[in-house]
């Protein structure tokens, strides 16, 4: 065990956050995503039985979001004509502002095309038993 370091991020994780370099990105997944297919080219880490929001405020504690871009969070949008609510994408504000001095501005909605692109070329992607729809988020990764 080691003193500082959130619980929920087992030692396979850390070993991934700490590979990643400035703009490598990070995919925490919901439980609806398709990991194993998407992640061919990344590295896939499991983390069954937690959600989306302890996974991010965990790795939030050690991982710093890119500062040299205006947006370093993005959340899938959901497609037009589909209504479904996402309340917990409130949650990922809240939880990314407390992590980094910017608050909420840097996350942003992008297409669901655009997130699956540039989820294909992803440093890692974390498979979770979120519940929530549309729940997946990606970070970028910043300098220290």
């Amino acid at each position: 065990m080691l003193k500082g370091i959130p619980k929920i991020l087992s030692p396979q994780l850390l070993k991934v956050l700490c590979e990643m370099g400035h703009g490598d990105h990070i995919v925490i997944a919901d439980g609806n995503f398709p990991v194993e297919s998407m992640g061919k080219n990344a590295i896939v880490v499991r983390c069954d039985g937690h959600g989306v929001p302890e996974l991010l405020d965990a790795i939030l504690e050690v991982f710093p979001l890119d500062s040299f871009v205006e947006k370093s969070v993005n959340l899938m949008k959901v497609p037009e004509g589909e209504t479904v609510e996402t309340p917990i994408w409130d949650v990922y504000k809240e939880i990314v502002a407390r992590h980094d001095d910017r608050g909420s501005g840097t996350v942003q909605n992008i297409e669901k095309p655009e997130f699956m692109k540039e989820t294909k070329e992803a440093y890692a992607i974390v498979s979770t038993s979120e519940s929530a729809l549309y729940a997946n988020v990606m970070l970028r990764k910043g300098c220290v």
